[in-house]
């Protein structure tokens, strides 16, 4: 199958590298062109519009910033549906609400044409070398006809029911990131006032029941300031928006996920959103002395 990939990010870029060196065709596009340099020098066609992507594809992925630019690149001026040919299947990497997920999905089978939300679990660092867990929603006979490439993009692959499914599932995984990060901040942060050095405290919790790959890897980086992006943010932030946005739609108010929103701005306003996530411990260490 010919495989188009509309938005080259740090994701993107990744999972274009990756399938590129496993053989694949690849046609991209990305509204910075510059952000496709890297991979049209390993192999790839440059496309000027989505449109162009999907002409030349059977299999789009789109990797962008929330549903609004989903819907722009599916739906919009030289958009994915205007390429639409027989058999296009596209597929969703980008994390957005379940409930727009199924909006898209609607209005592409309005147009002829196949759709899968196929969020992913990990960063760049493992989507290049094709380790990334990729939950998938939509139509099962399309998931079988695309398991191949899906399963070099990522390891671990689950079907997981009708569309909107995937992306529920990866609100919840990224609720997970969110406060993960906080609570490994604030025991960094609590060890740093206790005049104890704060590889003891991740010494003790990764020798627990208790300890994660953020503790294990992410955490010796964020003590030694080292805050270069993989997933930012202000991304992070995008997600729990859109986490409270779909809990509502469901009926639902979590708490904690409200809670950690608003720690999430307050610290992108303050000027953090372009660094890794993990810098919200440099946020919170400099919020936590007592007035």
């Amino acid at each position: 199958m010919r495989i188009g990939l509309v938005g080259t990010g740090l994701l993107g870029n990744a999972i274009g590298l990756n399938l590129l060196k496993r053989g694949h065709t690849l046609t991209v596009y990305n509204r910075t062109k510059s952000k496709t340099a890297q991979l049209e020098q390993n192999g790839a066609k440059i496309a000027r519009s989505p449109k162009e992507v999907s002409e030349n594809s059977d299999i789009v992925f789109t990797v962008v910033k929330n549903a609004d630019a989903v819907k722009k690149v599916a739906f919009g001026d030289d958009c994915i549906a205007c390429g639409k040919h027989d058999g296009l299947i596209v597929c969703d990497i980008s994390t957005i609400n379940p409930i727009s997920s199924r909006e898209i999905a609607q209005e592409f089978a309005n147009r002829g044409v196949l759709f899968l939300d196929t969020p992913v679990m990990g960063g760049p660092n493992v989507a290049i070398t094709g380790e990334l867990v990729m939950m998938v929603g939509g139509d099962k006979q399309t998931f079988e006809k695309c398991k191949k490439i899906f399963e070099d993009i990522a390891n671990k692959v689950f079907y997981l029911g009708p569309n909107g499914t995937a992306h529920s599932i990866k609100l919840a995984m990224n609720l997970q990131i969110a406060m993960l990060a906080l609570a490994i901040s604030e025991g960094i942060t609590l060890a740093r006032g206790a005049k104890i050095e704060p590889e003891v405290f991740l010494q003790i919790l990764n020798s627990t029941y208790f300890k994660t790959g953020m503790s294990e890897n992410k955490a010796y980086k964020m003590i030694k300031g080292d805050y270069a992006p993989t997933f930012t943010l202000t991304n992070l932030k995008k997600d729990l928006d859109t986490i409270n946005e779909a809990a509502k739609a469901f009926g639902l108010s979590l708490p904690m996920a409200t809670k950690a929103n608003q720690v999430y701005k307050d610290a992108e306003d303050s000027g953090f959103g372009e660094l890794d996530y993990t810098v919200i411990l440099d946020y919170l260490e400099e919020h936590s002395k007592s007035k």
